[in-house]
């Protein structure tokens, strides 16, 4: 059994496995999207893989899509040279459910990839007539939030940007200059409009995609490399758009248990590769079965019925409702809850943490009790269902290797939205206390113990990457365990930092009591768990 075209032929024997094989005629979905494509996406990485080549994969199966996808790699060639094409684009999905089964699929929805190479005059090429084609909708991206950045800390243009900026739009060599470049090209074949939708996990994803596209189109305008026209273009809606969206699906790494399964089953050359880039990627990509995809409807050359494969299209007000829902109450909040605590009681995965009675009520209360009463409620995603499903479905699933440690990078940029967004609700609100709020205090506590770098156990630990860490700890090497003199005087200045909580918990009122969980966590080894069960099941 092996994963490219000839070695899916006999469908029986992948069937027998227990695999599902694409229902269309793939050679016939293939010639029509290389004659009209409709769908090009920049990154060819994991999530792309699980989650929209899966969705066209479902609607081409159901005869509601007629033709496929083209997938466009910028960072790391070697995935297309190494991966897709030595597997005719296939590749397997391995939904990993939290009860324990897995379900195996072979993909067929991706019917061309390119590497997105201006040094590559055959691919860039070919991208090139894809950008100038009427039929072209939409160009989506999954390329990390680093991927749209044009400027340094300081604002500059970074190097590679300011290169491409000054030579044109001809030949650039940085990402985005090479999607602007491509755009450039779909301008000057009759400024056929199109959709520029980012669907990586940041908040105002197409903004931030907006503003680096533009970058080009007036850094370029300004050199008289292109006219004003490109701007004016780039600028106007009704030709190109940047809706704004939200993604929620967790696609880890390829998992060894996984591939195992696949070798047993008697799929070959199904081992990950690591590139160059240190890019890690397998024939199969590993995934949980949740997943939202929801997008600001706003597609100046129109688009195909993509809801029937379960992607929701609202307005830009109802998209950023969504992503306050899941990252100030929903998610994020949890996540970093079981990671403070996870690292501080030596768990090695977050859905263990779930099998633990104290930390589960911990995260149900912060949950229901605290966070839903202040939801920004979307309506087209029902808050308490979606918190359901994550402490549920979700982080108890066994399949997810995700740890403690890992949520816990850069926490302290994290608190003020996950939590700070919360107290300043309830400072607004008429009818509730902060005041009232508990385990969310105990959290902030949590996470000041966790600066200590020493468990519950009163064994050392290393601390997750964290932008504040060289500010924070040298105030936290004056505090050790078994002492609580002077604390609060230590600690005043953290517990006054809007930058970290998003308030300073004094004038909210909460200071004391985070002081004083503190405090009680620093009593001695075992202070952390007793601590937490004697808060979490207060009544």
């Amino acid at each position: 059994m092996k994963l490219y075209k000839e070695g899916l032929k006999d469908h029986a024997l992948w069937e027998e496995k227990g695999y599902q094989l694409p229902k269309y005629n793939r050679e016939k979905v293939a010639d029509a999207t290389k004659k009209n494509p409709f769908w090009i996406h920049f990154g060819a990485g994991n999530i792309f893989r699980a989650f929209h080549a899966n969705v066209v994969q479902n609607l081409l199966d159901a005869g509601a899509l007629e033709r496929g996808l083209i997938v466009a790699e910028g960072y790391d060639y070697e995935i297309i040279e190494k991966m897709n094409h030595p597997h005719d684009d296939y590749s397997i999905l391995v939904t990993l459910k939290a009860d324990g089964t897995m379900e195996k699929s072979v993909t067929g929805s991706v019917v061309e990839s390119l590497a997105l190479d201006s040094e590559n005059e055959n691919a860039f090429g070919r991208l090139k007539e894809i950008f100038a084609s009427d039929s072209l909708q939409m160009a989506t991206f999954t390329i990390t939030e680093k991927g749209y950045s044009v400027t340094d800390r300081h604002g500059e243009a970074v190097p590679d940007v300011k290169k491409d900026i000054e030579n044109g739009p001809e030949k650039p060599c940085s990402y985005m200059g090479k999607v602007a470049s491509l755009l450039y090209t779909r301008f000057e074949n009759g400024r056929k409009p199109i959709a520029f939708v980012s669907t990586d996990n940041c908040s105002h994803n197409g903004d931030k995609l907006s503003t680096a596209i533009l970058t080009f189109a007036r850094g370029w305008a300004s050199n008289k490399s292109v006219s004003q026209e490109f701007v004016e273009y780039v600028s106007n809606p009704k030709e190109v758009s940047f809706p704004w969206s939200m993604i929620d699906k967790i696609t880890p790494r390829p998992n060894a248990s996984v591939e195992e399964v696949l070798q047993n089953d008697g799929v070959e050359e199904v081992a990950p590769i690591i590139t160059s880039k240190n890019t890690y990627v397998a024939p199969f990509v590993n995934a949980e079965e949740c997943e939202y995809l929801v997008i600001e409807d706003a597609f100046p050359n129109g688009r195909p019925a993509l809801e029937k494969g379960g992607l929701i299209f609202t307005d830009r007000e109802t998209v950023d409702k969504v992503e306050r829902m899941k990252v100030c109450t929903c998610l994020n909040p949890l996540h970093t809850a079981l990671a403070v605590f996870g690292c501080l009681l030596d768990f090695q995965l977050i859905a263990d943490e779930m099998k633990d009675e104290d930390l589960r009520q911990l995260v149900e209360v912060i949950g229901y009790k605290e966070g839903l009463p202040v939801v920004t409620d979307p309506k087209i995603i029902n808050p308490k269902d979606f918190i359901d499903t994550v402490l549920k479905i979700r982080i108890p699933n066994p399949f997810m290797p995700d740890t403690p440690q890992r949520i816990a990078t850069d926490t302290s940029q994290k608190l003020s939205i996950r939590f700070g967004e919360t107290i300043k609700a309830y400072e607004k609100s008429e009818e509730l206390k902060t005041s009232d709020l508990k385990l969310i205090p105990l959290v902030f506590a949590g996470w000041l113990r966790y600066l200590l770098a020493v468990d519950d156990n009163g064994n050392a630990f290393e601390l997750s990457p964290d932008p504040m860490l060289q500010s924070l700890s040298p105030v936290f090497s004056k505090i050790q365990l078994g002492e609580t003199a002077e604390i609060e005087e230590i600690i005043r200045p953290i517990l006054k930092d809007k930058k970290i909580f998003g308030v300073d918990l004094y004038e909210v009122g909460l200071a004391e009591k985070v002081c004083g969980y503190f405090e009680e966590m620093l009593q001695g080894t075992g202070a952390v768990r007793e601590t937490l069960k004697k808060y979490v099941w207060e009544k």
